[in-house]
Formats: C-alpha cells, structure tokens, sequence
C-alpha cells in the first residue's frame, strides 16, 4: 500500500479548531477521514517551525490520497502538501528498470 508523508501548517481558523479540539482530537479525525478509504494513519507529529503537522498515512492508490488532499485542503483549515514515499524494495525495482533517456545537447 503506497505510503505519503504529509507537511501541513494550520490557517488562523485550523489553529482556532486544534487549540478547541486537541491533539487527541485531531488525530481521531484523521484517522476517520482515512478508514471508509481503507488508509491508516502511520504516525502523527505536531512540529514548530514552518510547517504545524508531519503525518505518515497508508492509502490504497493516489485517487485515494488526492481525495483526501483534495477535501482538508478546501476546508480552509490547513496548507499542506503530500510526498510518496517509496520503500528501499521499490528503489531496487526502479533501479533495475531500463530508461531510455539522453541528456540534452548530447
């Protein structure tokens, strides 16, 4: 199941919302948004600096994950961004694949 790691940072509304709800609260929230999806939540950091929120969720396939980005993020509450993750096991099957590139001027 394809891994994401999720950076976000709360909006003057979202931050209203989690000082009102909690840490816990969040989380059980999250953790509602990925279940009827068939995705977990890996884990769930609260961070300073930049961004507000680390998360590692597990998903079915990218439609899945671009729902979910798709709705929180027209929620207004937050800003985020989604990185796939690969594991080493899929590095070594890309690196065994063959690409046929040629860098540019050559």
């Amino acid at each position: 199941m394809p891994k994401y790691l999720i950076r976000a940072s709360y909006t003057a509304e979202g931050a209203r919302g989690l000082l009102a709800e909690g840490g816990t609260g969040r989380r059980a929230a999250v953790e509602n948004v990925l279940r009827p999806l068939g995705g977990t939540l890996e884990s769930m950091y609260f961070a300073f600096g930049e961004e507000d929120l680390y998360c590692i969720l597990d998903l079915p396939d990218h439609v899945s994950m671009a729902a979910v980005s798709l709705t929180v993020r027209a929620s207004g509450a937050l800003r985020s961004s989604a990185v796939a993750l690969l594991d080493p096991e899929e590095v070594d099957a890309a690196a065994r694949r063959q690409v046929d590139f040629r860098s540019p001027g050559v």
